[in-house]
């Protein structure tokens, strides 16, 4: 792909699934207000106010979802890299930055988790409570896989991170944009509490 190497290719595919994944999670966020009353929302072209947020979500998770799978297994096929499939599923004898590796591992279980319960047929059999709960992981999710992005060597050689790194700086943008979300959502809804 365009003289890349696995590991370049596998590097790139995480940077967008943390890209996809941020906003993923600021959709879902919208999703739990009422952003459709809100004033911002009123003066968007009548285009932005016709897309169904509720399907991007779902479709922007199910892309989320394929680039944080194809991201490690772009590794497998890198000689210089040493994983194995193995490595990438139970990472904690992988041969390199393995607790690093376990972010990641643990962010594509929780992705495929929120995932797996949001389809019709498991939602149908969760109360509503539990679903909601159960879709909090996604939090977690995209945190573990922006801290996995940030501390992760892209080259695999356990150098000192460089945060000015454009792969860094974007990931902590990410981040900024995901804690920064979360705030605003929280406060809405100790504002809102009777609402909810």
């Amino acid at each position: 792909m365009f003289g890349l190497s696995f590991l370049e290719i596998s590097s790139f595919l995480g940077l967008s699934a943390t890209v996809v994944l941020t906003f993923n999670f600021l959709l879902g966020m919208m999703l739990g207000t009422a952003y459709k009353r809100s004033g911002s929302w009123q003066k968007l072209p009548v285009a932005i106010k016709k897309i169904n947020v509720d399907d991007l979500h779902n479709q922007t998770a199910y892309v989320a979802l394929l680039l944080v799978v194809l991201h490690p297994l772009f590794l497998v096929f890198d000689k210089n890299a040493g994983f194995t499939l193995s490595d990438i599923l139970f990472p904690l004898k992988a041969p390199k930055q393995n607790m690093i590796v376990l972010l990641g591992c643990l962010s594509l279980y929780g992705l495929m988790v929120v995932i797996i319960t949001t389809q019709k047929l498991v939602k149908k059999k969760l109360r509503f409570r539990t679903w909601k709960n159960i879709h909090l992981i996604s939090y977690a999710t995209a945190l573990l896989f922006i801290f996995h992005g940030l501390l992760m060597d892209p080259k695999l050689k356990d150098r000192p991170t460089d945060w000015l790194d454009t792969e860094k700086l974007l990931s902590e943008f990410c981040l900024l944009i995901l804690v920064t979300a979360s705030v605003v959502r929280y406060r809405y809804h100790v504002k809102n509490k009777s609402v909810l």
